[in-house]
């Protein structure tokens, strides 16, 4: 029940989120603040840690699946689908709901500690609207270009280990990596990361609105935050398979 309660909750406050911004200049410079505080912030992580999974992942395939019966190149195509349909979407994203995530439930539930929030309303701002939707709007803008700095960075990774790592050649790999290259995989990696980035934002945010109490029941909401963020992309992202399959 306390769940169905929660839903319920989460749907009024982005029924209030989604309504139009009173001042669109504030809402504006706001949108933009939030582009560089939730996405351009997290472009290193994602490229550091998309350089090395793609390292790592062409590394465990090459040691292994080697065998005389398959092509050489496998291993380049192999990481490519990796890279593409699940890593640069779903496993990026779980990164980003602990990162994005628990910076907008701190943020949030700091704000509605400290009565800021209630000082909003009482000027009359819709401060759902003011303070959730350009989170929101910026992580879906942010969403598809940290997809293609992962898929980038990872395919940089995989070509490092042929050439600094010496364990298969770089012709091999690069003929993997557009081997029967898909153009619909990357738009389903995309569409995907769509979703992912609507529930970090909307999740974290409700969290964060929501808390009641002092400085612990903050750090509390940002953990909240980020469970329930992971599950739910991990939920959405087999239904999401399912349907786009």
């Amino acid at each position: 029940m306390k769940q169905l309660a929660q839903f319920g909750e989460y749907l009024i406050l982005m029924k209030r989120t989604f309504a139009r911004p009173e001042r669109f200049r504030m809402f504006f410079k706001q949108y933009i603040r939030e582009i560089e505080k939730l996405g351009v912030d997290s472009i290193g992580i994602v490229l550091i840690i998309s350089f090395f999974i793609g390292a790592v992942i062409t590394v465990q395939i090459k040691v292994n699946i080697e065998s005389a019966w398959m092509p050489r190149w496998t291993v380049g195509y192999v990481t490519r689908e990796i890279l593409l349909l699940e890593f640069s979407s779903a496993i990026m994203c779980l990164i980003l709901a602990g990162k994005v995530g628990s910076n907008i439930a701190s943020e949030l539930g700091t704000m509605r500690v400290t009565q800021q929030v209630d000082a909003l309303e009482i000027m009359g701002v819709n401060s759902a609207n003011y303070l959730i939707l350009p989170k929101i709007l910026s992580m879906v803008t942010m969403i598809p270009i940290l997809v293609s700095f992962s898929i980038f960075a990872g395919i940089i990774g995989a070509f490092s280990t042929s050439w600094f790592g010496g364990i298969m050649s770089a012709t091999d790999l690069e003929y993997g990596l557009q081997y029967s290259f898909v153009e619909r995989f990357v738009w389903i990696s995309y569409i995907k990361s769509f979703f992912f980035a609507f529930i970090i934002a909307s999740v974290s945010a409700f969290f964060g609105y929501s808390v009641k109490g002092g400085s612990i029941a903050v750090g509390k909401a940002s953990t909240n935050a980020v469970v329930s963020s992971s599950v739910l992309i991990l939920f959405s992202d087999l239904i999401l398979n399912l349907l786009l399959a």
